[in-house]
């Protein structure tokens, strides 16, 4: 009996496979008018189940060598603040709404302006092979290390060359990386009282619900989930009744500016504040409406089962496309970013995550489970940009200052590229959707949420279009806020850990004075950024998302340079590839897109090219008055740019140089043993298997 029951399961299995080869094939060989997008979701499962089920089991039982009889540091260092054992679900939950931030949405979306081809390329073998093994070998050898940062351990295992270069380069690209997510929020939530006061409305309800199962139902999980739940979905339908009563939109409805400093004060508040109550509750919520709405928007598009409009490879992979310069390669790797593999994953996973594991066999679930998920999540935002007709897509990502400041312009501009588009049909859109223009409105986050909205609509009722694209809004936005609250955290850790060095106080991470000093600085550090892609004419970016990508897959080659150097200095070089090869590959994009955008004399790729030719239309008194006033700092901030962009590439080279010295020395027997904490057995009398 046993034996049938496997040889079912393995003819399921292959089953599975075959399916899955099929429907890449079809996604990889198709040129004709349309696709269904029926092809994408069927490949997306059987490639993300099958990496589960046999890649991810394979590396948790032979290289990790996984034990859940082990007492994690949630355990042996409970504090009640930040180390905390957590649920599974809830510490699942947790890690997945921290990781899934604005690259699985906005990255594909924004490379879609290459075709639907390259993108589902790279998300699906990027993420198996490369995202899901760095996020869970990060969070492993974290949890064994007593749940250091990734910048503590390159000090501990490269040593201090390589390592003091990691923790300060991690730094630099958590702050950038955190004033892109704030950017995309801006963006989305601009002059729309609807978006705004259903994002506000968010904050409360995760303090009601963190409070509730803390302090009034403890446990209570289920009933926290209904509640909160219940709570989000009336918030995006207050939303709509507060845009159309003027007294109250006048209060939900701001240029770029506030909204960029109301995001500056939750993200100082997420970060000091204790975990239980507001990160914690904030970040299951979300998870479970990312889940549902992934879930929803899947079933929608198996029901509907729609056909892409966006041809599989535009004329844009020379470079000239407007949403973003840049050619196919390296640029389409470094905008998908976190749909395929992230460094911010790996602040994640050796910051607040592993601080709340309770089992060393929850791990696979939580680390690999959830860059599974977010990758399949990437595979639905690359759906919904590219079922909208291209000419609308174009509309709404290009910028004014690319197609034109009148929406006749913009038209007459679109037109002449081949996508079909005119005035008529995207005031009736934007009419449709509750919006007064959706021109220009640049960042990927609204050209995403009309793409969702048209799907749901279609699925489950055209009348409430609006209420999807607003519920769409306040989707994206709680993806992207979760990471910030997360992210912002995850840096005062770094902080606190470089300045524990010059007073050991200040290294203390649930010191409130230490705790306050370090959330200011680096609030104040990505809110600058934040501060200059806001006041960016064409709407930030083209500024700050190549460096935003660059900079996450700098930092995800640091990641796994640490995984190899610990692989190889405990015994395990022969498992050293698995690590090894995405590291490379993310090495060779990384370098080129650097080199490009430093020495491309394109004013639309290379940083210096751009404040080279702004600096001379300045000086030639070509610019408009309110362009000219801005022209400086947008020209200091296209150099400083530059510079960072040259310092992240000194800092991964260094690194990798610091990596392959220890391994060369582990191999020839010179250097040995890793910064692993001993073993103590659990006492919790519940590790998972």
């Amino acid at each position: 009996m046993l034996q049938s029951t496997n040889w079912v399961r393995r003819l399921g299995w292959l089953a599975v496979a075959g399916l899955g080869a099929a429907a890449i094939g079809v996604i990889a060989l198709h040129r004709g008018e349309t696709i269904n997008s029926l092809w994408l979701v069927t490949a997306a499962v059987c490639v993300y189940s099958l990496g589960y089920r046999f890649y991810a089991a394979w590396i948790a039982a032979k290289v990790l060598v996984i034990d859940p009889t082990r007492a994690t540091p949630a355990e042996r260092l409970n504090n009640g603040r930040d180390y905390w054992p957590t649920h599974r679900w809830l510490a699942f939950g947790h890690h997945f709404a921290a990781i899934a931030g604005p690259g699985p949405l906005i990255g594909p979306t924004l490379a879609a302006q290459f075709g639907y081809l390259p993108g589902t390329l790279w998300i699906l073998v990027g993420g198996v092979l490369g995202g899901c093994v760095q996020d869970m070998v990060t969070l492993f050898f974290s949890v064994r290390r007593n749940g250091r940062s990734l910048g503590q351990m390159a000090r501990d295992e490269l040593g201090p060359v390589g390592g003091w270069a990691a923790l300060l380069g991690t730094f630099v690209i958590m702050i950038i990386l955190i004033a892109v997510l704030g950017l995309v929020v801006v963006n989305a939530m601009k002059h729309s009282p609807w978006a705004t006061s259903t994002v506000a409305a968010t904050i409360p309800i995760a303090v009601f619900v963190g409070l509730y199962l803390h302090r009034f139902r403890p446990g209570q999980v289920l009933e926290g989930s209904i509640i909160g739940v219940a709570l989000l979905l009336g918030a995006v339908f207050l939303g709509g009744w507060i845009s159309h009563q003027p007294a109250w939109a006048v209060w939900f409805d701001h240029p770029g500016l506030p909204l960029a400093w109301s995001i500056m004060i939750y993200g100082f508040m997420a970060a000091v504040l204790p975990v239980w109550l507001l990160l914690a509750p904030r970040d299951y919520l979300s998870t479970v409406l990312k889940l549902g709405t992934v879930v929803l928007l899947a079933v929608a598009i198996v029901v509907m089962q729609p056909d892409l409009k966006m041809p599989a490879v535009t004329q844009f992979i020379d470079g000239t496309g407007p949403v973003f310069g840049g050619k196919v390669f390296p640029f389409v790797f470094i905008t998908i970013a976190c749909g395929a593999i992230s460094g911010f994953h790996s602040l994640v996973a050796s910051g607040t995550t592993p601080k709340m594991v309770s089992s060393e066999g929850d791990i696979r679930l939580i680390g690999y489970g959830s860059m599974a998920l977010e990758s399949f999540v990437a595979i639905m935002a690359l759906i919904a940009a590219t079922l909208l007709d291209p000419g609308v897509y174009f509309a709404i990502n290009s910028p004014a200052g690319i197609v034109g400041a009148t929406a006749a312009e913009a038209v007459a501009t679109i037109s002449s590229w081949g996508f079909t588009v005119d005035e008529a049909q995207m005031h009736a859109l934007a009419a449709s959707m509750g919006e007064s223009t959706l021109f220009g409105r640049t960042g990927g986050a609204p050209s995403l949420a009309v793409g969702m909205a048209s799907i749901f609509a279609s699925a489950f009722g055209q009348g409430l279009l609006s209420v999807w694209y607003h519920f769409a809004i306040m989707f994206e936005a709680v993806f992207i806020l979760t990471t910030l609250d997360a992210g912002t955290r995850v840096g005062r850790f770094m902080l606190q850990d470089m300045l524990g060095h010059l007073h050991p106080a200040l290294g203390r991470t649930s010191w409130y004075p230490s705790v306050l000093l370090t959330s200011a600085i680096v609030v104040g550090g990505w809110g600058y950024f934040l501060y200059v892609g806001v006041i960016d004419p064409n709407g930030g970016v083209n500024l700050l998302w190549p460096l935003f990508g660059i900079a996450n897959q700098m930092l995800a080659a640091i990641a796994l340079c640490v995984g190899t150097s610990i692989l190889v200095k405990s015994g395990r070089a022969r498992y050293a590839w698995i690590t090894g090869v995405p590291l490379a590959w993310l090495a060779v994009v990384t370098t080129t897109a650097v080199w490009e955008k430093l020495f491309s004399t394109d004013v639309r790729v290379g940083f210096h090219a751009a404040a080279n030719d702004l600096a001379a239309k300045l000086a030639a008194g070509l610019l408009p008055p309110e362009k000219a006033a801005i022209a400086p700092q947008l020209i200091f901030n296209q150099r400083l740019d530059a510079w960072i962009a040259v310092f992240l590439l000194a800092v991964l080279w260094i690194v990798v140089a610091d990596m392959l010295r220890v391994c060369s020395r582990a191999l020839r027997g010179i250097e040995s043993g890793t910064s692993e904490a001993p073993y103590v057995a659990t006492q919790l009398g519940q590790a998972s298997t």
